[in-house]
């Protein structure tokens, strides 16, 4: 094993790779390195290509490891291997990006190299920008939510996505949730795609009474909310066999459908998987095979129109859209906008998740009667994405708290991260 500081160079498939710093810690309790990051992407290579190559991919890099400042970064490096592939994307602002295409198991290997722990690839092809090969059902257990309720609303979100003609392809996320891939011909744009989705979120809501919510505010959520909005232009997901930045390591691990009522995601970790990958292969093998037509969801979707269920907000930072409603939370509304429905005080910020956490129980130790009041879906952590980095936000939903005991947002909070 190199020792720290020292680089080493592999040849993989005829490029020359170098690892920089290969014994860089960046899982602290397991004790993974980079060069443990590197021939992880190498064991599982034939899976992670299959999720994110030949697809433009936003860096999002850990250069400390778990735990410390991590970036986002759209732009590929300058200083890269000619091999290394880019291609251009325009967002809507009108700026540009080259950004990296890996197609190679070499171009994991250096992507690990930048300490990229995940690997998040757009929805589309680089041969063709425009129209997306994927459909992404992102499902996100609210705070509360077990794991065997996300297990449910999979199942149902499947059912659906039968009837309509489509196959998703199941994956733990790496964290608390699931996502269902879903391949689909390349014949619509980002806005159909979205809609479609949309259509799905709300179909897999109604029959699921309670189980799953297609809701946009945090406030208003219950059981496992179903993000359409992962279907928005310039928006990634973490792809198959992405490693996160979890303390464990965890990989957001392909399944088999007859798999999603025993796994459970603590067992896909940066260890287990290349045993897993090597004794029985890729899952979703056969996803190429699967592409569909969204016509069925399209024509779901006119008829939630006429039956009044328009679009619905859109995420931050894109522009207003024909038809959306007013982009304006609940919890915030004013004279002559949305009737106030929840009482929500933003309690503490932080340029970490950490940090916020940290304020978070400090607040909780000034307000005890208050703290022990509180469910924990009453808890809304939010990630707040800048340019290149994230901060964290944490507000609380006072619901639960008689209207003479809530406190007031804290003044410190309302400071800029």
């Amino acid at each position: 094993m190199p020792s720290a500081g020292e680089s080493t160079t592999r040849n993989i498939g005829g490029y020359e790779v170098t690892i920089s710093n290969p014994a860089k810690v960046l899982f602290p309790k397991p004790k993974y390195t980079k060069l443990d990051l590197v021939n992880y992407y190498l064991a599982v290579a034939d899976g992670a290509l299959r999720g994110a190559g030949g697809r433009p991919n936003m860096l999002v890099r850990f250069p400390n490891g778990v735990g410390a400042p991590s970036f986002y970064q759209k732009r590929a490096p300058e200083s890269r291997p000619a091999w290394v592939e880019v291609v251009t994307l325009r967002f809507p602002s009108g700026r540009t990006a080259d950004e990296v295409v890996p197609r190679t198991p070499a171009s994991l290997a250096w992507l690990a190299n930048l300490a990229c722990l995940e690997l998040h690839p757009h929805p589309v092809r680089a041969e063709d920008l425009d129209h997306p090969d994927e459909l992404r059902v992102d499902l996100d257990p609210v705070p509360g939510i077990k794991w065997p309720q996300v297990r449910q609303v999979a199942q149902l979100a499947r059912a659906v996505l039968s009837d309509f003609g489509l196959v998703g392809w199941p994956k733990t996320s790496g964290s608390r949730g699931m996502h269902l891939f879903v391949r689909i011909a390349r014949r619509w744009g980002f806005d159909e795609v979205r809609r479609s989705a949309l259509a799905l979120a709300r179909e897999v809501e109604r029959r699921g009474e309670g189980l799953a919510t297609s809701k946009w505010w945090k406030e208003e959520r219950q059981g496992v909310f179903v993000d359409y909005n992962q279907n928005a232009k310039d928006r990634t997901v973490a792809s198959a066999y992405s490693v996160r930045p979890v303390p464990d390591a965890r990989v957001s691990a392909p399944l088999s459908w007859d798999e999603v009522d025993e796994a459970d995601p603590e067992d896909f970790t940066l260890g287990t998987m290349p045993k897993r990958f090597a004794k029985i292969g890729d899952r979703h093998a056969g996803m190429e095979e699967s592409a569909g037509s969204l016509e069925g969801l399209l024509e779901l979707s006119a008829r939630q129109e006429k039956e009044g269920q328009g679009d619905a907000p859109w995420p931050p930072h894109y522009r207003k859209q024909p038809g959306e409603p007013p982009r304006v939370q609940p919890s915030k509304a004013r004279t002559g906008a949305r009737v106030s429905k929840y009482p929500l005080i933003e309690v503490s910020r932080g340029k970490d998740k950490k940090e916020a956490l940290a304020g978070l129980s400090k607040w909780k130790k000034q307000h005890p009667r208050v703290a022990k009041l509180l469910e924990p879906a009453d808890v809304l952590v939010d990630q707040m994405r800048g340019r290149s980095s994230a901060w964290y936000r944490i507000r609380i939903n006072l619901q639960h708290v008689p209207e003479k005991l809530r406190p007031r947002t804290p003044s410190p909070a309302r400071k800029r991260v």
